[in-house]
């Protein structure tokens, strides 16, 4: 396993619209593992392959509460209510700003064995989900925040008193 760089805006990938994954194989196998290793040496909550270089549909993250998640080609099936969360990112270092996230949000995709999975989610890994596959499609949060003024800039180490700092 290895620690990859975060790709850090303006970084062009991270715009890119990321490929399915067609099969998961011993390369994908790794790129989990080390986006996993590389997720926690940042102390974030989620990671997108987009964020490491990798234009592919998937994601990692963990949370205290639903331990390690891993989707491939994830995609939000259901999307119910709005509520406003404050938000940061690996990949948009020492910024946050309050955006809108669904209240609960319901997911497929597969698991890294490639079977196919639903996750009902709310909280912080209803943040997650929608955050992470958000880089998928090359949206970054501050994308949903008009007036750029608002953004709050805070320290990594603020961030890492909370894992929840970065997304």
């Amino acid at each position: 396993m290895a620690v990859l760089a975060i790709r850090i805006v303006p970084d062009p990938v991270l715009r890119q619209k990321a490929k399915r994954v067609r099969i998961a194989d011993a390369s994908i196998q790794r790129l989990i593992d080390d986006m996993v290793e590389t997720m926690r040496e940042a102390h974030g909550v989620g990671l997108a392959a987009p964020q490491v270089a990798k234009p592919v549909r998937l994601i990692v993250i963990e949370t205290s509460k639903d331990g390690l998640i891993t989707l491939i080609n994830p995609e939000v099936v259901k999307s119910l209510g709005e509520r406003g969360v404050v938000e940061g990112c690996l990949s948009v270092p020492g910024y946050q700003g309050e955006i809108q996230r669904a209240v609960s949000i319901v997911v497929k995709g597969r698991d890294r064995k490639g079977k196919e999975v639903r996750i009902k989610a709310e909280d912080l890994l209803a943040q997650a989900l929608e955050h992470e596959i958000d880089h998928l499609n090359g949206v970054l949060y501050v994308d949903y925040i008009k007036d750029r003024k608002k953004l709050k800039k805070v320290s990594d180490e603020d961030n890492r008193e909370t894992r929840e700092g970065f997304i």
